[in-house]
């Protein structure tokens, strides 16, 4: 059997051909060619988490997507960074960090393991780079210091704020007039020239963690951070900026002008937003965001017992597989119903296919997980499918995906497909009477052929991966999310015994050695083995 690229029977699509993949873009409100600044390399930012508590389910909609999102891009030629950062700075942590006890830092620690956790459960390993917030201070005051010398800046007491007046194009993305802009409340409102400015340095209270810079101690506001750490990374302008619909405004709204301010250039291509999970007609998961709540946002918002927080139950029960497959079935622009019942049809779905893998087995005597899937859409595919009717339609089916997958990433669309191409090779095995164990012959070579495509589109959704049995021995991509995991706990414990902060320290080395991870210290740093 050979596999070569074919966007339908008769019409094969090379390389040279470029496919137009399209993407929404919420700044000019249309669906736009994807056009990257420096092809092939793709630049992609995504919004993460503010990690003061356990992650929920809402916080997994924007990482599966946008991991999707790089699969398809990086199947159809491009080479994609994509960068998640960790807010490990910010009131919520600090108020969690009195509630508790215990310092700031140990806090975002623990919840920083929570989440890559849920992440690697829900098959998202193609993040590049998770920057802290923490660790990059001075990137974060230099940027700051350039808004302010450009006159798009001015410091009050200790507190620095962005002026919104100076930014002619202020509210282009959210579509919000200056008359409807509304910033920080409470003793900064008094220090603002304008209701809608807001801040990019807060002064230190006295139990506040805090760090030298300018204008006196203090901590950076929320919006700067990712400004700041996108830059580190990719640049001045990059490709695309991901999140959901609740971060418009005004958190990208106010990265947008301030790194345009800073740069004299835009900050991003693409916006991409996806929309909000839902507990019924009414509530965000998690609520409106960690920062804003109304009373109508918490009617249908889901509590941490039943699903916005603490995902190891709702794994355990579910699967990582199935939660990945629940948020794909929806366009990502769409509203996502949370509930039992969804979770419980994905399942059933899911089901379908994984009898095929059986039977596919029984059949061949090969694993349907053994198949090789196309790197890109280059290679993959039906090579001839000649008079085969099967192949033929196989061909026509991929061709859909395609056309789906290229008109804004319309998961949705594309698993129909799947379920179409899953009939077909259903009815080739009935139909060709292909039995357990089958004698080589030209129906099980075109199955063999046909079960291949399946792989190659199912692999670039990031589903089906590998038997669900064998999720905990993981596989290349698990691996280095995991080397990743712990090579940041054994950055964070390096900077609190840094500090003297050797409680912490030690927490972090007990609390790893309780899940099996032993830290060798040595004169070199530090490693770390399973035990």
């Amino acid at each position: 059997m050979s596999t070569a690229t074919a966007s339908d029977a008769s019409t094969p699509t090379t390389p040279a051909e470029k496919p137009e993949i399209r993407i929404y873009n919420t700044l000019s409100k249309t669906k736009e060619a994807f056009q990257p600044l420096r092809p092939p390399s793709v630049g992609m930012y995504l919004c993460g988490p503010t990690v003061y508590a356990e992650a929920h389910i809402g916080h997994m909609v924007g990482p599966v997507i946008f991991d999707c999102v790089k699969r398809f891009l990086t199947y159809s030629g491009y080479d994609v960074t994509w960068v998640v950062n960790i807010t490990d700075v910010d009131d919520k942590l600090i108020a969690k960090s009195r509630e508790r006890g215990i310092p700031m830092s140990q806090i975002a620690v623990e919840m920083t393991a929570d989440y890559l956790a849920n992440l690697k459960e829900l098959g998202v390993n193609q993040i590049n780079h998770l920057p802290r917030a923490t660790d990059h201070m001075p990137q974060i005051i230099a940027f700051i210091q350039t808004l302010e010398a450009k006159g798009h800046a001015y410091a009050v007491d200790g507190d620095v704020f962005f002026d919104v007046m100076k930014d002619p194009s202020y509210g282009q993305l959210s579509n919000r007039s200056v008359d409807s802009q509304q910033g920080e409340g409470g003793d900064a409102a008094a220090k603002k020239r304008s209701p809608g400015d807001f801040a990019l340095w807060k002064s230190a209270k006295s139990d506040e963690p805090s760090w030298d810079s300018p204008w006196g101690a203090g901590r950076p506001g929320w919006h700067i951070e990712c400004s700041a750490m996108s830059h580190e990374i990719l640049g001045e302008t990059f490709d695309i900026h991901g999140g959901g619909l609740d971060l418009v405004f005004p958190h990208h709204e106010n990265e947008r002008a301030q790194s345009s301010c800073c740069h004299g250039a835009p900050m991003v291509k693409y916006w991409m937003h996806n929309g909000l999970m839902r507990a019924g007609e009414k509530g965000k998961v998690g609520g409106r965001s960690d920062r804003e709540s109304t009373a109508d946002d918490a009617q249908g918002k889901i509590s941490r017992s039943k699903g916005a927080g603490g995902l190891a139950e709702l794994i355990r029960r579910h699967t990582g597989e199935r939660i990945r497959f629940f948020l794909l079935r929806t366009h990502y622009r769409s509203t996502i119903v949370f509930g039992e019942d969804g979770l419980q049809e994905a399942g059933t779905a899911l089901e379908g296919f994984y009898r095929f893998f059986d039977r596919y087995e029984q059949i061949t005597g090969s694993s349907f997980y053994d198949l090789p899937a196309a790197r890109t859409r280059f290679d993959g595919g039906v090579a001839n499918p000649k008079d085969d009717a099967l192949l033929k339609d196989v061909a026509q089916l991929r061709s859909k995906y395609l056309a789906a997958m290229d008109d804004d990433f319309n998961t949705g669309a594309a698993i129909s497909q799947l379920f179409d191409l899953l009939r077909l090779l259903n009815r080739h095995i009935d139909t060709q009477k292909l039995g357990t164990a089958a004698p080589a012959s030209p129906a099980l070579e075109t199955l063999t052929s046909a079960a291949t495509v399946l792989r190659e589109l199912t692999s670039v959704l990031g589903l089906f991966l590998k038997p669900v049995a064998a999720s905990a021995g993981g596989d290349d991509g698990d691996a280095e999310l995991l080397d990743h995991v712990i090579g940041l706990l054994i950055d964070l414990r390096k900077e609190a015994r840094a500090n003297k902060d050797y409680a912490m320290g030690d927490a972090i080395r007990d609390r790893l050695g309780e899940i099996g991870v032993a830290l060798l210290d040595s004169k070199d740093g530090t490693t770390w083995e399973k035990k």
